[in-house]
C-alpha cells in the first residue's frame, strides 16, 4: 500500500452518555419493548433489551424457574457496560421469584445496579397516589391470581374484587385484543375500590389507560405503566409525561 496515504485521526467520545436502562422481557412476550418505547419516545433515554427463556405453561413452579437465566440475560445487555436501572419484565415472575432474588441476579451481572419489577413498582405507584383499596384485572389462571392476591394482602392492601381471563398460554395473552379489553375493564364496579390494577406485562392496557381513567374515575395502575414509571424515577428522568394515566403526574 505504499500509494496509499494513511492518515490516523483521534477519537472522540462522548463524555454524557444517555442514562441506560437495561429490560429483560419473556421471549413470548409481545407489548412491553413497544409500550416502554412509546412513553420514551424522544427522550434523552436509551433502552437496551434482551429476551428470556419463558415456558409457556404458567404455573407458579415455571415462573420461578424463568428467574434462574436472569444473571446470564442481564450479562449479556451490553457486556461489560454500566447500566443505570435493569427492569425485570415479569410480574408474576417477580412475585414467584421475590424481589431480593431477583435484584440479587442482576447485581451479580451488573453490580451497582438499580433493579425494578412490574410487582414492586405497582406498590411504589399505589401508595403514591395513597391506595389502600384494590380491584384486580388479570390474565391468569387461578393459581397465579391466588399468589397475586397473596402478595397484595401481605403488603397490607385490601382486594375486593379479582377479575381475571383463565388464559394459561403466555403467548395466548399477547394476542388478546385491546378493544375487548377496554370493555371488559370499563365495566368493573369500583364504588369499594380506590384503584384498578391491571396486571400482567403481556396486556395492551397502556394505551387505555388515559380513557380508562376518565371512564372509571378513578386510578388505573397497569404493570407496564408501573414499571416504566419506575424506572423513570431510579434514574432521575421522571418527566411529567402526558398520555399514560395519574400515576406519571408530578
Amino acid at each position: 500500500y505504499s500509494y496509499m496515504e494513511l492518515n490516523k485521526i483521534d477519537p472522540k467520545f462522548n463524555s454524557k452518555p444517555n442514562p441506560m436502562i437495561g429490560l429483560i422481557t419473556l421471549a413470548s412476550d409481545f407489548r412491553i419493548e413497544k409500550d416502554l418505547n412509546n412513553v420514551i419516545y424522544g427522550k434523552d433515554i436509551d433502552l437496551f433489551c434482551n429476551r428470556i427463556k419463558c415456558y409457556n405453561t404458567l404455573t407458579h413452579e415455571t415462573l420461578k424457574k424463568m428467574a434462574d437465566d436472569i444473571t446470564d440475560v442481564t450479562k449479556e445487555i451490553l457486556p461489560d457496560q454500566k447500566l443505570d436501572c435493569v427492569a425485570y419484565g415479569y410480574t408474576s415472575g417477580s412475585i414467584a421469584a421475590g424481589y431480593d432474588s431477583i435484584f440479587e441476579k442482576v447485581n451479580k451481572a451488573k453490580p451497582n445496579t438499580k433493579v425494578s419489577t412490574p410487582i414492586t413498582a405497582a406498590i411504589k405507584g399505589m401508595k403514591k397516589l395513597g391506595i389502600k383499596n384494590l380491584s384486580i384485572f388479570t390474565p391468569y389462571t387461578s393459581e397465579i391470581n391466588d399468589s397475586v392476591a397473596k402478595f397484595f394482602n401481605k403488603e397490607n392492601y385490601n382486594i375486593n374484587d379479582m377479575n381475571y381471563f383463565d388464559i394459561a398460554s403466555y403467548l395466548d395473552i399477547g394476542k388478546v385484543d385491546s378493544n375487548h379489553l377496554f370493555s371488559v375493564l370499563k365495566k368493573i364496579d369500583l364504588s369499594k375500590s380506590d384503584a384498578l390494577f391491571v396486571s400482567c406485562t403481556a396486556l395492551p392496557v397502556l394505551s387505555l389507560i388515559n380513557d380508562l381513567e376518565k371512564e372509571l374515575n378513578k386510578p388505573v395502575i397497569s404493570s407496564n405503566q408501573a414499571l416504566i414509571w419506575d424506572c423513570l424515577e431510579l434514574i432521575n428522568s421522571n418527566y411529567n409525561i402526558e398520555g399514560f394515566g395519574r400515576l406519571f403526574k408530578n
